[in-house]
């Protein structure tokens, strides 16, 4: 049911999904949505919350073991293939979330912040990982380049709901793994 939930916020947004969508999307009385979740506020938190645990949290189950560069290059070229195939061009939920529901609601704040913190730190342990192993430069702080991945990923999931073009979104990520090169790497000018 909260897979349904999550669909119909997706599509639609929390501001114009109603109950009674939920209701239909989910094959539901309002009285048994009520029951079980209490108000659509409450529905869109779990809602929320099902969505970054099966996209995130499952994201980052797959790629926290490999090496440090390709755990983040992986990470991103999910992303871009996520959002070169959404044709509906929903965009990220969690970054939906953040920009309709956020900035009025200090609860969904909190909730949104914490799970970008959550990303940022996921960035942070591989490039500490492989500053550690020398695979990624130290030209740079790791904090710093994981907020400039962090960043990135917002930009990218954005950019993708009015521009979709794979060279534009492979194109913002090529500057950011340059500053990822290992010490001594040679730097090649973009062409």
């Amino acid at each position: 049911m909260l897979e349904l939930a999550v669909e119909q916020f997706w599509e639609r947004g929390y501001e114009t999904t109603s109950i009674r969508d939920l209701a239909q999307a989910m094959g539901l009385t309002t009285a048994s949505i009520y029951n079980a979740f209490g108000d659509k506020r409450a529905v869109y938190r779990r809602a929320l919350d099902f969505y970054v645990e099966r996209s995130f949290g499952d994201r980052v189950g797959r790629f926290e073991s490999k090496p440090p560069r390709q755990a983040i290059n992986a990470f991103f070229s999910e992303i871009i293939d996520r959002s070169l195939a959404d044709t509906r061009r929903k965009g990220c939920m969690l970054v939906n979330s953040a920009l309709e529901v956020a900035p009025h609601d200090e609860e969904f704040q909190r909730v949104v912040a914490s799970v970008l913190v959550q990303v940022e730190a996921f960035f942070l342990r591989c490039v500490e990982r492989g500053q550690e192993d020398g695979s990624i430069g130290r030209r740079q702080r790791a904090a710093d380049l994981a907020g400039t991945l962090l960043g990135t990923l917002l930009g990218i999931r954005v950019l993708a709901r009015a521009r979709p073009e794979k060279e534009l979104l492979e194109g913002l990520i090529k500057p950011v793994f340059a500053l990822l090169e290992p010490d001594g790497a040679k730097q090649v000018e973009p062409a």
